[in-house]
């Protein structure tokens, strides 16, 4: 593969995987060859639905109305304005999987270089195979602690151990998981949601939220969580289409993955917002205070759902976090590259999500947040260079610089960098640092993604047009 890098080659996924489901995913971040493509849009539903049908979920709902301060109906709308733009986003990345064959971070080159791109690589392989893993572990192991009194450093053995095993497989053992997972995932949470929804009170009064936030400020400080969260998996969208054969119809690709996102996170984040509008949490665990008001059999049969959902969410974020981190130019044994770090990823998320078991939901809360900060002007960047490169129907113009070391395009690293510095030195509003505008603005709340995404945006497209408009038409 080395030599393929330095010659710009797209180097071919070596050994025979095809259709197999019980067998270990062969290579890394390679371009899947076509005799291993298969599958059908229809699949990026359930993928992108059952990781998200999951206590993270409803916990930022809960967010929503009970430290932010938002009436329900305030929540709804910035849920739904939220998960749109993010599910957009989403849909347009996933499209180009099935055409170039490769992960989204392989692809982030073209806007970032080749290693520009060890910006974003590193920011994702930190809060998707750590950051992300340890929160969706520690919700699960609460939930399976409320359901079988088992001590929790056990439950949170078992959660990870079968994140783990499922990742380590690969590509083809985590759609088919993710599919046998959605139907129960999807009955459970349907039949709890018509529950608390029935013994909610929509038109309660906002709750007294975050010290200095006003309304205002609430409804952007959830929007922006929101958006971080759907935002979360955007970085991840080729890594689940690129097997799909190249002529699949790519507005299915984008619908299915788009519409996975987010029905089940905004479905989720409302019922949090309204088990709020009930009354006051009856437990210091949030799993066992969101299924208090359910009938037993239901609340434990939520409970199992939640564990699920949080192996769900994990298995990916094990998964495309091991292959951002390839992506980095980490030299591993080729066959199996990816398996080795999917299983390093979940030792180290093990670790992180053990001493996070305490004051969960506050570590939860700031984690959704800061996510928004770096994932935000990452995707302004990466959707202008898309739009810039619309011409190139085939791949053919980006596909050489994909592999290529010698190829750089410092538009991206100084667009991001521009971003996030600015964004958060300026409007971030966090217990531990208040950026100046949010200081003495503080009822605007925390709009440092917004800012950043359409900053970086704005920068990239300055400077990415500027180049092209003095190299020759022959380059």
């Amino acid at each position: 593969m080395a030599v393929a890098e330095e010659a710009g080659v797209e180097p071919l996924r070596e050994g025979s995987y095809g259709t197999k489901l019980v067998a270990v995913e062969p290579g890394g971040i390679e371009k899947i060859p076509l005799a291993d493509r298969h599958g059908r849009p229809l699949n990026l539903f359930w993928t992108w639905a059952s990781p998200n049908l999951e206590f993270a979920t409803i916990y930022l709902g809960v967010l929503s109305t009970l430290v932010f301060g938002l009436t329900f109906w305030q929540a709804v709308l910035a849920i739904v304005l939220g998960n749109a733009l993010s599910s957009i986003a989403h849909g347009v990345l996933s499209a180009r999987g099935p055409l170039h064959g490769v992960p989204e971070m392989v692809l982030s080159r073209g806007a970032f270089g080749f290693w520009g791109n060890l910006l974003p690589a590193g920011f994702l392989s930190v809060t998707a195979g750590v950051g992300w893993f340890a929160v969706n572990s520690v919700s699960a192991t609460f939930a399976l602690n409320s359901l079988t009194d088992l001590p929790k450093w056990l439950c949170l053995v078992i959660v990870v151990s079968a994140q783990v095993v499922i990742a380590f497989l690969g590509h083809n053992f985590v759609h088919s998981f993710e599919r046998w997972a959605f139907p129960a995932l999807a009955v459970i949470f349907v039949i709890g949601a018509v529950v608390v929804l029935s013994k909610s009170n929509p038109g309660a009064p906002a709750g007294e939220g975050s010290p200095g936030v006003g309304a205002v400020g609430g409804f952007l400080l959830t929007l922006a969580a929101v958006f971080g969260y759907a935002s979360g998996w955007n970085p991840y969208a080729a890594d689940y289409t690129r097997y799909l054969p190249p002529d699949t119809n790519r507005r299915a690709v984008g619908i299915w993955a788009g519409a996975g996102l987010f029905v089940a996170c905004t479905s989720l984040q409302i019922v949090g917002a309204a088990s709020v509008t009930i009354g006051p949490p009856s437990s210091d665990n949030p799993t066992t205070a969101f299924v208090d008001t359910m009938p037993t059999v239901l609340a434990n049969l939520t409970l199992l759902a939640i564990v699920v959902g949080g192996i769900c969410a994990n298995v990916l974020n094990i998964y495309s976090g091991s292959m951002s981190f390839l992506t980095m130019g980490v030299r591993l044994p080729a066959h199996l590259r990816r398996a080795l770090v999917a299983a390093t990823f979940g030792i180290v998320g093990f670790v992180v999500a053990y001493f996070g078991l305490e004051d969960a939901g506050h570590k939860y809360e700031d984690f959704l947040l800061v996510i928004g900060y770096w994932i935000a002007p990452w995707l302004g960047v990466a959707l202008v260079d898309l739009w810039l490169r619309r011409g190139d129907t085939d791949g053919s113009a980006i596909a050489p610089v994909l592999y290529d070391k010698r190829y750089t395009n410092w538009a991206g690293p100084i667009a991001m960098v521009v971003g996030l510095v600015v964004s958060i030195g300026l409007f971030a509003n966090q217990a531990k640092y208040t950026g100046p505008v949010a200081e003495s603005n503080p009822a605007l709340g925390d709009v440092t993604p917004i800012v950043g995404l359409v900053l970086a945006a704005i920068v990239y497209y300055a400077i990415r047009v500027a180049a092209l408009r003095r190299t020759p038409v022959s380059a």
